[in-house]
This record gives C-alpha cells, sequence and structure tokens, in this order.
C-alpha cells in the first residue's frame, strides 16, 4: 500500500486530473519511501485509484463498519486494489454532503485514469514514466561498459531541462489554494525533487545491469544521463520578459535559460504575476523529453615523485614562443607519455617544486613533481605496477629520471605547491674583478641579512609570466677571498629569487653603484654555466668603471 493519509486525498485528487503522472502525485504528497516510487507505475496509478475510490465509496455507515476493526480496513483495500476497473458508485453523489466538489474531482481523475498511461506527465514530461525504468537502465550499464572503466562504485547524476522547474512551480500553485483552505501547508522545499526520484528509482536497476556494483551519493566514478525537451524556450520565455535580470547571455551556454537561472526567475516572480502569463495546471505537452546520451567521468588521479635532467637542451615544459615550438620533447612531455598510457586519462595538468632553465641540469634528489590525470580510464595500481611504471619512464629516455613514483591525495599535490614559497635556495658565484682587492674591501657584504628585492619578470619568461614586480629576499651573502682579482660570492635566497639579480643588486651595496644588464642573464640552479658580464662601480669608493664578471655560479 502506498504511505498515503487522508490529508493527501485531495492533492492526489487535484493532480491526477490535471494529468500529472502516479510518481509526480507521490512527489507532490512528499512521499519518501523509496520504494513507492519503484513498483511499476502502472501499480501505482492502481493503487491511486483506489485511494480515491475509498473515500467515494465509503458512507457514514460504511465508514463506522469499515473503523470497527483493522481486519476490515485490510480487506476492504485489498478488495478495491483487485478490481479497480469497476466505475465509482453514484451514491456518494446522491447523498448530501459537504464533500461534492471534492469527489467531482475525483470522479474526473478517475475517469482520466483509463488513458492516462498513454499521456506524457505535464510536469516530469516523461521522465518518471517511460524514461525511467528497466530499459533505460539497460541501456545506461551499455554505454558505461563501452567506456570500458574500471570502478569499484558509482553515482548517478541526471541533468534535466530547466522547464520542469516551471511546471513544476504551475502545479504547485495549482494544489496550494486548496491545500491551505483545509487548513494544511504544502511547502514548496517539501516537494520530492524529480531527479531525486528518478535516481531512487534507476540506481538499483543500473547497477543490477553491471553486475551489482555499489552505487552511492559520493564516488570518484560518475555516471550521467541528460535530457533535453524541444520546448524548453517556449516554455521560459515568459521569465525572461518578466524577470530579465536573471538572465544573461553566455559564450558556454547554448540557451540563456538555464536551471540556476530559472529557479531565480521563480523565486523573483509574484504568484499573480506567474499566473497571468502561464497556465496553472501546465498544457498537456506534446512530446516528452529525449534522452541525450550518457556521460561518464572518473575523477582526477594525482601521481608524484622527484626526476633529475640529465640534458642541457630540455626545457622542463613545451617551450612555445610566438605558436612556434622551440624544442623536440620537454621533461613534462617524457615523464607524461607513459603514465597516460598505463592509467588511460584524457589529459593531465602537470606542475612542480620550481623549476630549472632548459641549459640547466637537476641533479642530486632530484626536483619535486606531481601530474593531475584527467577521467583516467584506470586508476588502481599497488605498489609493484608503479614501480614498474616508473621503470618504464626511466627506460624511454636517457635525458631524465624519476624515483618515487606514487599515487598521492590533491591534498599533498597542494601541500607541495604551498612550500615552494617557504623554501630556500643556496648559490655560489666565482666573481672575477678587474681592479685588484684585498679581502677587507668585500667584508662588508658578510653582514648585508634580509635584503628585499623589487624583482621584475625576466624578458625570457615573458612569454609565459605576466610582468610584474614579485618582492623577493636574500636572506644572508657572504664572502670568500681567493685573489686580488677572484672572491667567492655565496647568497642565501627565497625561492624565486634570480640569482644573476642577486648578484647584481649585493654588489651596489655600500661603495658599489652597479648598473647591471641582468635581464640578460641567464639563471643558473646552483650548477655551473657561463654568465654574461656586468658593468658596475665605482667599486669600493676607489676604482671607478671596473668591470666585475661572475665566472660561473657553483
Amino acid at each position: 500500500m502506498l504511505p498515503l493519509k487522508e490529508k493527501d486525498k485531495p492533492i492526489v485528487q487535484k493532480l491526477l486530473s490535471a494529468g500529472c503522472c502516479a510518481r509526480c502525485v507521490l512527489r507532490f504528497c512528499c512521499t519518501r519511501v523509496q520504494a513507492a516510487y519503484r513498483q511499476p507505475q502502472q501499480d501505482t496509478l492502481k493503487e491511486l485509484q483506489a485511494f480515491i475510490c475509498n473515500t467515494e465509496n465509503s458512507s457514514p455507515q460504511d465508514s463506522e463498519a469499515s473503523a470497527s476493526t483493522e481486519e476490515n480496513n485490510k480487506s476492504h483495500d485489498a478488495a478495491v486494489s483487485e478490481a479497480p476497473e469497476e466505475p465509482p458508485s453514484k451514491k456518494a453523489k446522491l447523498e448530501p454532503s459537504g464533500t461534492d466538489a471534492q469527489s467531482e474531482d475525483g470522479a474526473a481523475a478517475v475517469v482520466k485514469l483509463a488513458d492516462r498511461e498513454s499521456h506524457v506527465c505535464v510536469v516530469c514530461l516523461g521522465i518518471l514514466q517511460e524514461l525511467c525504468g528497466t530499459t533505460q537502465a539497460v541501456k545506461i550499464a551499455e554505454a558505461v561498459k563501452a567506456e570500458k572503466y574500471e570502478f569499484d562504485t558509482l553515482v548517478l547524476s541526471v541533468s534535466l531541462p530547466a522547464q520542469l522547474c516551471v511546471r513544476e512551480h504551475s502545479c504547485w500553485l495549482h494544489v496550494k489554494k486548496e491545500v491551505r483552505e483545509k487548513g494544511l501547508v504544502l511547502d514548496k522545499d517539501d516537494i520530492i525533487q524529480v531527479k531525486e526520484a528518478f535516481k531512487w528509482i534507476m540506481q538499483g536497476l543500473v547497477a543490477k545491469e553491471l553486475g551489482g556494483v555499489a552505487v552511492f551519493t559520493k564516488s570518484a566514478f560518475e555516471v550521467g544521463v541528460e535530457f533535453t525537451h524541444e520546448a524548453t524556450d517556449s516554455d521560459c520565455h515568459f521569465l525572461a520578459s518578466a524577470c530579465p535580470d536573471c538572465f544573461r547571455p553566455t559564450k558556454n551556454k547554448q540557451s540563456v535559460f538555464t536551471r540556476m537561472a530559472v529557479v531565480k526567475a521563480l523565486e523573483k516572480i509574484p504568484d499573480a504575476k506567474f499566473l497571468k502569463h502561464y497556465p496553472c495546471p501546465p498544457t498537456q505537452p506534446s512530446s516528452c523529453c529525449s534522452p541525450q546520451g550518457v556521460q561518464c567521468l572518473h575523477g582526477s588521479v594525482f601521481v608524484a615523485g622527484r626526476y633529475n635532467k640529465f640534458c642541457r637542451s630540455l626545457p622542463q615544459t613545451p617551450w612555445m614562443i610566438d605558436g612556434e615550438r622551440r624544442m623536440e620533447s620537454s621533461v613534462e612531455e617524457l615523464i607524461a607519455a607513459p603514465i597516460l598510457s598505463l592509467f588511460r586519462a584524457d589529459g593531465f595538468n602537470f606542475s612542480s617544486s620550481g623549476r630549472e632553465d632548459v641549459d640547466v641540469r637537476t641533479l642530486g634528489n632530484g626536483r619535486p613533481f606531481a601530474m593531475e590525470l584527467l577521467n583516467p580510464h584506470k586508476s588502481r595500481f599497488n605498489r609493484v605496477e608503479m614501480k614498474q611504471l616508473q621503470e618504464t619512464i626511466n627506460k624511454s629516455s636517457e635525458k631524465i629520471r624519476v624515483r618515487d613514483l606514487q599515487i598521492v591525495t590533491r591534498e599533498a599535490m597542494s601541500r607541495m605547491k604551498e612550500g615552494e614559497e617557504e623554501k630556500t635556495k643556496s648559490y655560489t658565484a666565482l666573481i672575477w674583478t678587474q681592479t685588484p682587492i684585498q679581502s677587507e674591501d668585500i667584508a662588508f657584504i658578510d653582514d648585508i641579512k634580509e635584503l628585499t628585492l623589487d624583482q621584475k619578470t625576466p624578458l625570457r619568461v615573458l612569454h609565459r609570466r605576466a610582468l610584474a614586480v614579485r618582492q623577493r629576499v636574500i636572506h644572508s651573502m657572504n664572502t670568500r677571498f681567493l685573489d686580488p682579482h677572484h672572491f667567492y660570492l655565496g647568497l642565501k635566497t627565497q625561492a624565486g629569487t634570480y640569482p644573476h639579480i642577486a648578484t647584481s643588486v649585493s654588489l651596489r651595496l655600500g661603495k658599489m653603484n652597479c648598473l647591471s644588464g641582468s635581464e640578460n642573464l641567464r639563471r643558473h640552479g646552483g650548477l655551473t654555466g657561463a654568465v654574461t658580464p656586468a658593468r658596475v662601480g665605482p667599486l669600493f669608493g676607489k676604482c671607478p668603471g671596473a668591470l666585475l664578471r661572475p665566472v660561473m655560479f657553483l
């Protein structure tokens, strides 16, 4: 039996007369028993008929007799359910009572029940009728199997045309007045949503067709079902003139009548204005919704590790300038190719903790990196399989090598980026001076601490970074005198400080006035490499026009 109460009878009668399907009637009765939606809609329709006939066929004497025992109640309901085709008794109409109008509505509803199954629901437009059952579940399952995803659980999502909100609002206004007259309240938020009822019906059917896979409200694997209707714009068009501020043209949307925009407009429009422009109850639709296929999407999987780079002609990421590629490969591509193939992902996002120049090697423990794999079709790998993947990457090229390859969480990837600004880096530069110097001439540099720089974006990276001034800090500097023309300059800097800028600025301090061509210098992350000269002067107040040449960064 349906979990309906006496107060639901006027709602049932009103909605059936208006052309609602049986499941939409249950939604407006705020029925949350999922089993009631899962039973065949024909059976639900017959029970609703029995529910109405029970009221019309019961005289005062019958009511007293049926109320005498609970067993008689059950027997009477069963008898009515078994013979739903019998026409309602006219006795109730002849007896004087205060329910004449209600009986007329009930009779009209029952008369319509005979051909109700062939009509499209005026509210859900067929979503909870023929588009919601075993046949549709089989189609969804076949579409999922064809994509060849590997998954243990799934979540079912559904996208509906925006006009369903308009039609539901109209039906709600249709029954609200009568419900209020009976001293009851039907809040719109209490009505079960179409997509929620759809999921209650379809989740179990889809899971069965997929071999009993678990269906949850949250899962990394999402199966989406989309429905559209040809009359969406015509049903919603009046809202555009009534609430023009709710509808803004967008680049990526085919129609301005999105669900969010329609819901916002319905919240703003007064009931009287709505009823003036839209029929209540809604008119009978000429067609039902059309399914637009099934979309499968797996949540991102994150893979992290460390890489070493041994080649001086390999950029970290594809090097494109003015649409032209400068290098044939990159660290990113060499690492990503085997990973994409194994995970069968649609794409990826590569990130790392800092970056090195194209002609700089990365040695030692390697640079931390992480990849976000988009829509992977395979996502479950054990440690042995990840180790094999790591070896595959290392054998694919002699230019790079990866280590510690593993699957991580999104939070771990975020922590890598957060720590990037907190890191410090140490550089050592061998400096040559044209003018002879003594050790005491450079001693003041050792006292410099926490020097803040206003660092402009270098010309060499303007093709990928915005021109801006970013503050960086030189935490400390130290010198080691070698001979009258050479000394070592050590720098401990905040991550992101370009060492050539740090060097040129540090030489301005005290008695030095540096005119640096630093924008043309190249950053060398702690590794050997030639650097363009920088002209400075006067040096220490006694050597005007002296030339300092950072010979190399060590």
